[in-house]
C-alpha cells in the first residue's frame, strides 16, 4: 500500500492532458532544481513559505533533507513543460501538524507554492488544482488530503476551497519554521470523486 508516490529525481510521476494543456508532476531534483526554487522562495510574495533568507545552497540542502525522509516528498509541477508549482507532501501522522488535529491513517498533508503564473489568460488553477489533488490521492492508501496554509494566507485558502476542500479548525502548532497559526482544510477521496475533482 502506497501513501506517497515517489521516483528517481526529475522523473515524471503523473500526467494530465486536458483542454490542450499538459500538467505533469515530477519528483523534485534538489540539485538540478535549486536555482529555480531559490528564485521562487526568496520572492517577497513567498514570505509564508518561510525560506526568504536562505541561500541557494541552503534551499538545495533543505530539499535534499526532505527527500531523505520516507514520510515526506517534494515535487515540481509543470504546465506544458514549464515549472509552475512547488508541491510538498507528507504523511500527516508523521508531521508536526498531527499535534494540531487527530491525524488518521491515510491522511496526506501537503503544501504548494505557485511559483509561476502560467499561460496568459488566467484560469490556470481550474486545471492545476484538480491535477494536484488527483496526484496526491493516487497513492493506493491515500484517503484524505489535509492542508494547513498560514491562516493569514487568504489566497491559498481560497484556492483549495475552490477545488472542494472543507474548512476545518484554525490551529496553532510548532512547524519546522517555528510556531504557526494555520487554517486546516480537508478533502476526502470520496468528496473529491463526488465533486468531479479527480481527473
Amino acid at each position: 500500500m502506497t501513501l506517497l508516490r515517489t521516483g528517481p529525481r526529475g522523473s515524471e510521476l503523473h500526467r494530465i492532458e486536458r483542454d490542450g494543456a499538459v500538467v505533469t508532476v515530477h519528483a523534485l531534483d534538489p540539485e538540478g532544481d535549486a536555482d529555480l526554487l531559490h528564485s521562487w522562495v526568496t520572492q517577497p510574495r513567498a514570505s509564508f513559505w518561510g525560506m526568504g533568507e536562505m541561500t541557494r545552497d541552503e534551499v538545495r540542502d533543505t530539499y535534499a533533507f526532505v527527500e531523505s525522509l520516507p514520510t515526506h516528498h517534494a515535487y515540481l509541477v509543470r504546465w506544458d513543460g514549464e515549472p509552475i508549482v512547488l508541491l510538498q507532501a507528507y504523511e500527516a501522522q508523521d508531521d508536526p501538524v498531527s499535534d494540531a488535529y487527530d491525524a488518521e491513517a491515510g491522511d496526506v498533508g501537503f503544501h504548494f507554492f505557485l511559483g509561476a503564473r502560467g499561460p496568459a489568460g488566467g484560469g490556470v488553477w481550474r486545471l492545476l488544482g484538480p491535477a494536484m489533488v488527483s496526484f496526491l490521492l493516487s497513492g493506493s492508501s491515500a484517503r484524505r488530503l489535509v492542508a494547513e496554509p498560514d491562516a493569514r494566507n487568504a489566497a491559498a485558502v481560497a484556492r483549495v476551497v475552490a477545488v472542494g476542500f472543507e474548512i476545518g479548525p484554525r490551529v496553532r502548532f510548532d512547524s519546522a519554521h517555528g510556531p504557526k497559526d494555520a487554517q486546516l482544510v480537508f478533502l476526502t477521496r470520496t468528496r473529491a470523486a463526488e465533486r468531479g475533482v479527480l481527473i
